[in-house]
């Protein structure tokens, strides 16, 4: 009896003992010893009265083990994952639909757009991190010949008409009975044509693998000194630049979203029932398939895939998937639906170039 009394005695030391390094996992805070009151909420203090509490939604089983951190290592992919494969298949066939729904408040079941918007930016430039040298490398390898003979032709060209600026300013200078262009145009069109043959020089000699020198500067000043020395470092530098060009587009590429929703609210400006936060919906779900559009035309690059079939995919993708999110999200009939994609993709060009000129702007003057 004795020892059964020690037995137990040891084990409840070896509990506590244990509960001291790893405390118990799943345990609701609870009162003060002698108190009537129910278990409290860890996170806000409410009495719990079932699995989660009413006030915040925690849940009232807390893990606080090491074991417990596996558990919701798991909890989260497989969480993310059961929602991502009851998103994409929407997203993709029935954009309109599932742009509609998460608007009316059917949200538990998708992934939310802000979080499928930051996994297909953060996909899009890991695949160009991956594939990017090697993609550059082979279209740069593809179109080298026929671009050295653009060149050629073009600094031929050039060449001939310097050759007969030189003469008609010789004619200009020696025949009195001489009836064209002054000499001061004359020295203009031959300067002109001069910087454009030493720009032909330069890039023939990239292209044929030799030393990048600086790009040929053109004379071009915008009047704004400090945009102007960042031209003047990104002549000499357009390796750099184009890196920054990639690091910003990165970080920047949620400035899509604020961009395009006020173009988007156009198309429905007597529309009063549809909101500001409607549209960025549509538009961050839309910016996020085109991110997935455009991963896979790259790796279908990458395996083998005809260039022109894939020309055509980037032509015919985005407008009808433009048309069947506006058509499903806006409840719009075939003709108000097309004549707002060739509308929105009008917009989309103009979006892409203002981010792009932004994204210039801010590389230069870093």
């Amino acid at each position: 009896m004795t020892g059964d009394i020690g037995a137990a005695a040891d084990i409840a030391t070896g509990a506590l003992v244990g509960r001291a390094v790893e405390p118990g996992a799943g345990e609701p805070h609870r009162p003060p010893m002698g108190s009537t009151d129910d278990a409290l909420c860890l996170n806000c203090g409410t009495r719990l009265l079932g699995a989660y509490c009413q006030a915040c939604g925690q849940s009232a089983h807390v893990h606080r083990s090491l074991g417990g951190i596996g558990h919701e290592i798991a909890h989260g992919v497989f969480h993310f994952e059961g929602k991502i494969w009851r998103t994409l298949p929407l997203l993709i066939l029935h954009p309109g639909t599932l742009t509609r729904r998460y608007v009316n408040g059917e949200r538990a079941r998708f992934v939310s757009p802000l979080a499928l918007f930051l996994f297909t930016v953060f996909l899009m430039f890991a695949t160009i991190g991956l594939v990017g040298g090697e993609l550059a490398d082979t279209i740069v390898n593809d179109e080298r010949p026929a671009q050295l003979s653009d060149y050629a032709r073009e600094t031929a060209k050039m060449r001939t008409s310097l050759g007969v600026v030189e003469a008609q300013r010789a004619a200009a200078t020696r025949d009195p009975a001489y009836s064209g262009p002054s000499v001061a145009e004359l020295d203009q069109r031959a300067a002109t044509l001069r910087t454009t043959l030493r720009a032909l020089d330069i890039a023939t000699t990239i292209k044929r693998g030799g030393s990048q020198e600086p790009v040929v500067d053109l004379g071009f000043k915008t009047g704004w000194a400090r945009l102007d020395h960042g031209i003047a470092k990104a002549n000499a530098n357009p390796g750099l630049m184009i890196y920054k060009l990639q690091s910003s587009a990165y970080k920047y590429s949620w400035g899509l979203i604020p961009l395009s929703v006020p173009f988007v609210a156009l198309l429905f400006l007597w529309r009063r029932r549809y909101l500001l936060y409607d549209h960025a919906i549509f538009v961050t779900y839309s910016i996020a398939f085109m991110m997935l559009l455009t991963i896979v035309l790259i790796v279908a690059h990458v395996v083998g895939v005809p260039d022109p079939t894939l020309r055509l995919a980037a032509l015919v993708v985005p407008p009808v998937h433009m048309f069947a999110q506006l058509r499903g999200a806006y409840e719009l009939r075939k003709r108000a639906a097309a004549w707002r994609t060739v509308a929105l993709l009008t917009f989309a060009f103009t979006v892409l170039v203002a981010f792009i000129v932004l994204l210039l702007l801010h590389g230069l003057t870093d």
